[in-house]
């Protein structure tokens, strides 16, 4: 049978818990502050005198007294211990953070971890909070996320203009079709390339032909909703997908960005360089056999509008 801990035992116990380099507190049934270790009075500014038998709720506002308190209730029934991470929540207590590396946040993360306290009844009398600081590895893990978002988001993003690069929206077109193939639903998709674009390049060079490109690629976005996706086919061609669209929709969209275009004037080294735009439109109301076909329905109405005269809406399949 293991002895009872004497003064001394206690004492060297008081110590570690005060040297520790994580928060401790041990609460009442009543949330009364019993223990408040070193970790909590440097984080706090408040020393133990300070907090002795005050409410946790009254020392710490912020804490959602309701939430916390079901926590603790869940401990005291089941007298197993509870965890909540700092993914879950960010912290329990707001405390500053005053990690020099990791100083770009201005609250330190927190791991928690309630353990239930028995008295010599087996009665659960206590718990005890330990709060750790995660602040380094939450921030950590959230730069490595955000760069694996932007390397993401580069993977799929067309350098020059910004848009879906080929790869990108054919995708989100395929999945788009495979929609339509289930529900039924409508989309259109518009194909348009800038006019004469080879002239601009052999007569005001290559620098300015990205120009154009990318003043083209700005009156798109502007354009476009935030469920559409507007990309780069190739060189001067764009393609542009507007789910729950019908062909009307479509031809009314692109005559508004042929205009817009149309009234653009792209400013190189002193010269203005006038820029027009060919469209084609296709719509799902045809029967298709797979996505690449309303590509090449939206092509040929492109071809069909190139070879009218340029500067013009041409739709798939009017006469």
């Amino acid at each position: 049978m293991t002895a009872p801990l004497d003064f001394n035992d206690f004492h060297r116990l008081m110590e570690i818990v005060q040297s520790i380099d994580v928060g401790v507190v041990m609460l009442d049934r009543e949330c009364r502050i019993e223990i408040w270790n070193s970790f909590m009075e440097n984080h706090s500014g408040r020393p133990p005198d300070e907090v002795h038998l005050q409410s946790f709720f009254t020392v710490f506002p912020e804490v959602d007294e309701a939430w916390f308190r079901h926590k603790l209730e869940t401990v005291t029934l089941l007298g197993t211990p509870a965890f909540t991470i700092w993914e879950q929540r960010p912290y329990l207590v707001r405390f500053k953070n005053y990690q020099p590396i990791t100083g770009q946040e201005d609250h330190m993360y927190q791991n928690v971890t309630l353990i239930p306290l028995r008295a010599t009844n087996s009665e659960v009398t206590h718990i005890c909070v330990i709060i750790y600081d995660v602040t380094e590895v939450a921030i950590n893990k959230r730069q490595l996320q955000a760069a694996n978002g932007e390397l993401q988001r580069l993977s799929r993003t067309d350098r020059l203009t910004g848009l879906s690069n080929r790869g990108h929206w054919e995708e989100v077109l395929r999945l788009e079709y495979a929609r339509h193939q289930r529900y039924q639903s409508m989309a259109a998709l518009v194909m348009f390339d800038i006019d004469h674009f080879k002239r601009v390049n052999d007569g005001f060079g290559h620098p300015a032909g990205d120009k154009v490109i990318q003043g083209v690629a700005k009156l798109v976005q502007a354009q476009v909703r935030n469920t559409d996706t507007a990309g780069r086919y190739g060189g001067e061609e764009f393609a542009v997908l507007l789910p729950d669209t019908d062909v009307e929709g479509a031809k009314l969209f692109a005559e508004r960005l042929r205009q817009s275009v149309a009234a653009m004037t792209v400013n190189h080294d002193g010269q203005s360089i006038p820029v027009t735009i060919s469209l084609g439109v296709a719509d799902l109301s045809a029967r298709s056999n797979d996505y690449q076909q309303f590509i090449e329905w939206a092509d040929h109405a492109l071809y069909a509008a190139k070879q009218g005269g340029r500067n013009q809406v041409r739709v798939y399949g009017a006469s």
